[in-house]
């Protein structure tokens, strides 16, 4: 059973996530990433309307809401259970945020700061390598991080982190469908890529 701790514990991590970094940056640029591109608080669409200290500022902020719940949750000295339940907390925060309705970003970025934290050494990296393969091969954002998200369980398996293995499928399911309409236009050949072209059908 929780206690009221922990359930406070969760709430924060979830808030932490849930801060929309895209919009506090767009603001202090502004632009609303919310009402251009493709309509998301992400760094790809920042980057598309804000350019590129927008994008690295937004990437940062949403590594570290990913990040921070994690090392706050070490600092507790809480489980690995409720280690894992803190990242998902902050990943249920950042692609569902209660300052934006109930709306939010991928969770990519924040994602990947939440592996950063419970496993930096070896599941962190290696989901980075995927991303950053699999973008340089097709030059498509949303393709590299379904890839990354595909593979996600399968590396932590591999990398032996049993007591995340639960977690790391929610998230991975979670960002897949963050990115349902993405796989649709993958699918139609519509989805844009870096500079401009479209992906093949």
């Amino acid at each position: 059973m929780m206690t009221l701790a922990s359930l406070l514990v969760l709430l924060l991590a979830y808030l932490i996530g849930s801060i929309p970094v895209g919009v506090l940056v767009g603001r202090v640029f502004g632009f609303d990433p919310r009402q251009s591109g493709s309509h998301n608080i992400g760094m790809t669409n920042v980057a598309r309307v804000g350019g590129r200290s927008a994008a690295m500022l937004t990437f940062a902020g949403d590594v570290l809401k990913g990040l921070v719940p994690v090392l706050i949750g070490y600092a507790l000295n809480v489980s690995d259970t409720g280690l894992a339940l803190i990242g998902l907390a902050a990943l249920v925060g950042a692609v569902y945020s209660v300052f934006l309705g109930f709306s939010g970003g991928r969770g990519v970025a924040a994602g990947f700061g939440i592996w950063l934290g419970l496993a930096p050494l070896s599941v962190a990296p290696i989901l980075l390598v995927i991303f950053l393969a699999v973008l340089g091969l097709s030059r498509i954002v949303s393709l590299a991080s379904l890839s990354a998200a595909f593979a996600m369980p399968i590396v932590v398996a591999l990398c032996s982190y049993e007591q995340y293995f639960l977690v790391s499928l929610a998230m991975a399911a979670l960002v897949i469908w963050r990115h349902r309409e993405n796989i649709g236009r993958l699918a139609a050949g519509n989805e844009p890529a870096v500079g401009g072209r479209r992906s093949a059908a």
